[in-house]
């Protein structure tokens, strides 16, 4: 018994650092990602997706849904940076994994991409509402749209939609324009207002809406127009990401390979743009695009280059700060012109925009104010599709020593001028009294 015990303790020395292998800031691209279906072939149907993420490094799991055997860790680490959930119909995950626990991988800083389409059951709804959107609570329900489907839609119900109104973010879908429309078929979901974390990526058309395709309207629909959501995208305060699909077929081969003619419109396309859009859209969600590092506060007086304990009112400093974004590869200069400093006690007293050299250093000059307390340096940088950068360092600030002030204030002359004239008139006054008769 005592044997098997230092074996298992001597495998757990063993595992541990594999498992702690993760996600990191020097290397933020997620590499193991956990692929949940309900059904292997997908791996097939899907497999231009699959092998996307597979040519840039990473290293897929594919598993059942309901396995048995499914788990996000092991040895109190996580075994997998993303997670892809293509399982719409599944009721329930095999396993310890539950809503909750996917919603705890998503609250440590690690990704999902989650797709759904009619067959959504309550876990998947679920889950997307944690992250702020809410699928049309008509299940048999699909986004129908008589103005903007393809013209290859065979089936005539006009569910298979041709979509352009995306996001204007180089940031979230690349710099390179998607030219072709994106085939969608699938279920609407709208946003929770109350959730400021959650954008739109793909939107419908003004003419679309949400109902069940082979039944008549007895009632007005209740997701019409732009207000519905086809794809969205959530980037979480701890800076996870997470893709939301009302349409597995978004990612099939079928779809990747479509030729695409909108309709009403002369142009027609040999290859959609659903390749090029989930390709990008995978890259931002796992962190090979938009994802920010910054180097320590750096400040000092003027003139100096050691970084001093306290500054005094009215000194003349210099701040700067170093930051880098993510290439996919490596860290390369991140360049803009809208990161600021702040020097805050309760409120900002000074902000400042800073300057850059384009080579990662934005940097500034200000002076203290002439306000002495304990104050912060203070970097919140929020930008769409960008990582958000925090940064604070604190410093106090002291106000002048007895022996640090001016001998003669200039606009203390007048008080001075007052004085020498009393007592010359005093003495004037006293010669004439004395001296007159």
């Amino acid at each position: 018994m005592m044997n098997l015990s230092r074996s298992v303790a001597l495998i757990s020395l063993f595992l541990l650092p594999l498992l702690s292998f993760s996600f990191s800031i020097d290397n933020p691209t997620d590499r193991r990602v956990l692929v949940l279906l309900d059904d292997l072939s997908l791996k097939s149907s899907h497999s231009i997706f699959f092998n996307s993420l597979k040519s840039r490094g990473f290293d897929l799991d594919f598993k059942l849904a309901e396995d048995s055997k499914l788990a996000l860790q092991r040895y109190g680490q996580y075994l997998y940076d993303g997670l892809i959930i293509f399982a719409p119909s599944t009721e329930r995950l095999g396993g310890s994994l539950d809503s909750k626990s996917i919603a705890d991988f998503v609250d440590s800083g690690r990704d999902l991409i989650l797709s759904a389409d009619t067959s959504a059951s309550d876990l998947i709804r679920g889950i997307a509402t944690e992250c702020g959107v809410d699928f049309d609570e008509d299940s048999s329900a699909m986004v129908i749209d008589h103005s903007s489907f393809s013209v290859s839609d065979v089936d005539g119900d006009h569910t298979l939609i041709a979509a352009d109104d995306l996001v204007k973010s180089d940031v979230i879908l690349g710099k390179t324009k998607i030219e072709a429309p994106v085939l969608f078929r699938g279920v609407a979901h709208s946003l929770n207002p109350t959730n400021n974390l959650v954008l739109k990526v793909l939107s419908a058309s003004p003419s679309a809406y949400s109902a069940n395709p082979s039944s008549k309207l007895s009632s007005p629909p209740q997701l019409t127009g732009s207000a519905i959501s086809l794809v969205s995208v959530m980037q979480a305060r701890n800076n996870a990401r997470v893709v939301i699909s009302g349409s597995l077929q978004l990612f099939s081969d079928r779809l990747l390979r479509s030729g695409v003619q909108k309709a009403g419109s002369p142009n027609q396309y040999e290859k959609s743009g659903n390749e090029q859009f989930v390709t990008e859209l995978s890259k931002w969600v796992f962190h090979e695009r938009g994802h920010l590092k910054a180097g320590s506060l750096v400040h000092h007086r003027v003139g100096e280059t050691d970084e001093p304990a306290i500054y005094r009112i009215k000194d003349d400093l210099e701040f700067s700060v170093e930051i880098y974004e993510w290439s996919g590869k490596s860290w390369e200069p991140y360049v803009a012109n809208d990161v600021q400093v702040q020097f805050y006690m309760m409120s900002p007293y000074v902000l400042k925009t800073l300057s850059t050299d384009k080579k990662g250093l934005f940097h500034t000059s200000f002076k203290v104010p002439d306000v002495y307390g304990v104050f912060q340096f203070k970097v919140e940088y929020e930008k769409l599709g960008y990582t958000t950068l925090s940064l604070s360092k604190q410093i106090p600030v002291r106000p002048y020593r007895h022996n640090e002030y001016e001998r003669f204030i200039p606009t203390a002359y007048p008080y001075y001028g007052a004085c020498f004239t009393t007592m010359a008139g005093f003495f004037v006054f006293s010669f004439v009294y004395l001296y007159h008769k």
